[in-house]
């Protein structure tokens, strides 16, 4: 109840002040120009805040909404995933000197083996007209001494349940770089005391890129399905800026013939 009454408040306070500067405009035009050049200073001052206001509101309200799920799906996907990192804001956003193992967030880790490392990694806000994520992570790399760089994702529960080898798996990366480089996906399937590896190189001739896992090519035991992860392996990444907007995975069965 006081929060309805503090809002009419608010309104009817809003609605006097614009009534007042309507009857500013109107005066404008007869008023001395001592009483003038005081009614426009007030007018540029108000102006400056409601032009802030309005350019953080637009830029905010252009923005991916935080937590949004919005997933391009092919046809038949039986589920769907984005990653925390790319969904929502974490705890520590960003890390300079990065570790040989960094854990960036939950079921997010970076792997490398500088002996020195010049690397830093963020989480940053996506911003573009095209992101459907509300985030992205950048990785910065200068001088690089080591022989790889892997982000290494785990996929959830929900992924290995009623996993079969009639599946194909997909992830969608939205990635850009500084510098031409390689980057590939490798999905890994623990069964039992196995683990099932599949590689793809992303083409990276797009922004927007996808590549699929057919699981009818592994050695896949479906009743010992026990967790799944994907590294991204990025190759030759010193000197170089890498951002990857995006990140999901996808699952549907292949069409029978």
């Amino acid at each position: 109840m006081a929060g309805q009454m503090s809002g009419l408040f608010d309104k009817l306070i809003h609605k006097r002040r614009l009534r007042r500067w309507a009857g500013a405009g109107e005066q404008a035009e007869v008023l001395d120009f001592e009483r003038l050049r005081a009614l426009r200073s007030r007018a540029r001052s108000l102006r400056r805040m409601l032009d802030r206001v309005i350019h953080q509101a637009d830029y905010r309200l252009a923005l991916p909404v935080i937590g949004s799920n919005i997933i391009r799906k092919p046809l038949g996907t039986d589920w769907a995933w984005r990653p925390p990192l790319w969904k929502g804001p974490i705890p520590v956003p960003g890390m300079a000197a990065v570790p040989a193992k960094a854990v960036i967030h939950d079921g997010a880790t970076v792997f490398h083996d500088c002996i020195r490392s010049e690397m830093t990694v963020r989480q940053i806000r996506n911003s573009r007209n095209v992101d459907t994520a509300p985030f992205g992570f950048r990785i910065d790399v200068f001088r690089f001494d080591g022989s790889f760089l892997s982000l290494v994702v785990d996929l959830p529960e929900e992924a290995t349940k009623g996993l079969r080898q009639s599946h194909i798996i997909r992830m969608d990366v939205s990635v850009e770089m500084e510098r031409p480089l390689e980057i590939f996906a490798r999905l890994n399937i623990k069964h039992g005391p196995n683990v099932e590896q599949i590689v793809r190189e992303l083409p990276l001739k797009e922004g927007e890129v996808m590549v699929e896992f057919d699981l009818a090519y592994s050695n896949l035991d479906e009743k010992r399905v026990e967790r799944l992860w994907v590294d991204i392996i990025i190759e030759g990444p010193e000197m170089n800026q890498i951002v990857l907007r995006d990140v999901t995975f996808s699952r549907r069965l292949r069409a029978e013939l």
